[in-house]
């Protein structure tokens, strides 16, 4: 009999935990031939989701939890879900119930009959969403799959099932800033996706706002891709032939016509102008910079409080 591993990151989860347990399991018990276990991620919640955790570990010896010390955040809680889970094929789930769990079912049946690695999920809609998060984030599909060579599918989800292999893929891939969706596709493996309409959370609220959004796609960007560095090389490049050929053309001006350069607002806008770019080209280094110096710091991905899982 194979072993599915639900391995699900939470963080100030207790409303939506117990019910994503009893629909979760619903849906397994369904499944022919197969045993299941959950391991629950706590990512340093301030509520009382490791309680919750306790108590669904108490009632069902199935249950694994895991508690970090502190905040890590999510993709460190998947990490170490993926890491500490010991299915053949291992689920990623969040606990909201926005990832349908009738889905397992058709997904275990993908793996086993047709072979896939993978069975992913990419929502079709975005209902439920702001509009402008909603915009944001379809330009950002465009734009990172534009310059980087690694595709990530527009809408895709955390959600999937994988096979042990891919998991022992992923798990290899420890590097300190991780960006899931661009390491589950970097590894490769054959991939179905499965489509679904955007569902509503169950319980709770969501963690994410549009910084915090922003930022991940900065954090993916930068993990996935060095366009932006070639971009402010060629920047640069442009722009001294541009300032090269400005002088000539006005030193000769001068010279032929008598007509001197004026227009101090002029100036002071170029000035402006070179001055924001030479500060965006910075910054780009520095984003490029910093990730290095975390990396080469060697510090955890994330460090446990409390667990049940013994090794």
């Amino acid at each position: 009999m194979k072993k599915i591993s639900v391995v699900v990151p939470c963080y100030n989860e207790q409303e939506a935990l117990p019910i994503f347990y009893t629909e979760t399991t619903k849906e397994l018990e369904k499944i022919p031939d197969v045993t299941w276990e959950f391991v629950l991620v706590d990512d340093g919640s301030k509520d009382k989701t490791l309680q919750t955790m306790q108590q669904l570990a108490a009632q069902d010896e199935r249950v694994k939890y895991i508690s970090f010390s502190r905040n890590f955040g999510k993709e460190s809680a998947m990490y170490a879900g993926l890491e500490n889970a010991s299915g053949d094929y291992v689920v990623l789930m969040d606990a909201d119930l926005q990832d349908p769990p009738a889905l397992l079912g058709k997904m275990v049946y993908e793996i086993e009959q047709n072979g896939y690695d993978c069975v992913g999920t990419r929502r079709v809609t975005r209902k439920g969403e702001p509009p402008i998060r909603s915009f944001f984030a379809r330009m950002f599909y465009k734009l990172i799959n534009k310059i980087s060579k690694t595709e990530i599918v527009d809408g895709a989800r955390d959600f999937r099932m994988m096979k042990r292999e891919m998991v022992d893929a992923v798990v290899k891939m420890c590097e300190y800033n991780r960006f899931s969706k661009g390491i589950l596709s970097w590894v490769g493996f054959k991939t179905l996706w499965l489509e679904y309409e955007n569902i509503e959370r169950v319980a709770g609220e969501t963690k994410w706002n549009f910084w915090k959004l922003f930022l991940y796609s900065i954090d993916g960007i930068v993990a996935f891709s060095t366009a932006p560095l070639v971009i402010s090389s060629v920047l640069g490049i442009a722009i001294c032939f541009i300032a090269f050929c400005m002088m000539i053309f006005y030193a000769g001006k001068t010279i032929l016509f008598g007509d001197p350069v004026s227009g101090f607002p002029t100036l002071i806008s170029v000035v402006l102008m070179l001055g924001g770019l030479q500060l965006l080209c910075l910054g780009i280094l520095g984003q490029y910079l910093a990730k290095t110096y975390l990396e080469t710091k060697g510090r955890p991905i994330y460090i446990i409080g409390k667990t049940n899982i013994e090794k």
